[in-house]
């Protein structure tokens, strides 16, 4: 029997780069997985595509994390398909990158619309359910962003520092309840974003990275899938980073 048989699970942003990666994790072990998107069909068809062989275990959701109203009624839709949700990995988020001096309101806001709002949304509506079954796994995906802060990237570290400080206090509030709540914290990995960059970039970047290579999503989606499972019982409120040894 696989490690998540018959398991629940919902990742938000799961339709491509990390989010892919934990998806297809979590099928290969056994899981049901929703993975939700805001905008592209395209990757959404893709990525069902080329799961088929999971059949009617992966379902596509589309809507806006950072509307609690349509959180709200995914969460409907959730209830009437399955009976329980175990897992919820927070991975969906953007980034709009500018110095501080010249960054613009909307830049400002709708990176803590996404990154940040939507994570407190969907964690709140999946606690009560978790709290049904006393059992659950919150996973937020932030980034050594949070914790190191890159230049240009204001905005979009202080939702990531944020995300850790929402798993330090989820975890003492759902405890009791046998919920843990865990940050992930990647460093560069290999995505699109990495995809655009030069190769001149690319080698700037690997020169600063101990391990000196880029990480996979298969590195992030093996550290969520270990939080996920109930041996790991006895860590929340944590973070932990995937970074290659970068910002240690």
């Amino acid at each position: 029997m696989t490690r998540f048989h018959d398991w629940k699970v919902v990742v938000t942003g799961g339709t491509r780069g990390i989010g892919r990666g934990i998806v297809e994790a979590f099928l290969q072990q056994g899981a049901y997985v929703m993975a939700t998107y805001t905008k592209n069909d395209q990757e959404a068809n893709l990525l069902k595509e080329e799961l088929s062989q999971f059949g009617d275990k992966l379902f596509l959701e589309k809507f806006d994390i950072s509307n609690s109203e349509e959180v709200k009624q995914f969460y409907s839709r959730l209830e009437e398909r399955w009976d329980r949700l175990d897992v919820l990995v927070n991975n969906a988020g953007i980034k709009s990158d500018q110095i501080t001096a010249l960054m613009k309101d909307e830049e400002w806001k709708r990176v803590l619309s996404i990154n940040l709002d939507g994570t407190f949304f969907m964690s709140r509506s999946a606690i009560p359910l978790m709290m049904k079954n006393r059992f659950g796994r919150i996973i937020h995906i932030s980034s050594i962003s949070g914790k190191m802060g890159l230049s240009g990237q204001v905005n979009y570290s202080a939702t990531k520092a944020a995300q850790v400080a929402m798993s330090q206090v989820m975890a003492k509030e759902v405890g009791k309840k046998g919920i843990t709540v865990n940050a992930v914290c990647p460093g560069f990995i290999e995505t699109d974003m990495i995809a655009s960059m030069t190769d001149e970039h690319k080698r700037e970047i690997i020169s600063e990275i101990p391990v000196r290579r880029l990480g996979l999503a298969s590195d992030v989606a093996h550290v969520v899938t270990f939080l996920a499972t109930r041996e790991s019982s006895y860590i929340t409120g944590t973070s932990i980073d995937v970074s290659g040894g970068l910002g240690s």
